[in-house]
């Protein structure tokens, strides 16, 4: 590894961390609208009230 100063470090710690929990999030908030969309697909399949 090469030496790098503390603040470095320190900036490499919160850039890893940041891009896990963008991630994580990411993967979630798909998920979340996945289910979401899948609801109302069937849901207008049933009727829909727009005549477009």
């Amino acid at each position: 590894m090469p030496q790098l100063s503390p603040l470095n470090w320190i900036l490499l710690f919160l850039l890893f961390w940041s891009a896990v929990l963008s991630l994580s999030v990411l993967i979630w908030w798909s998920n979340k609208v996945f289910f979401k969309s899948e609801n109302l697909a069937s849901a207008n399949l049933k009727g829909n009230k727009w005549n477009w």
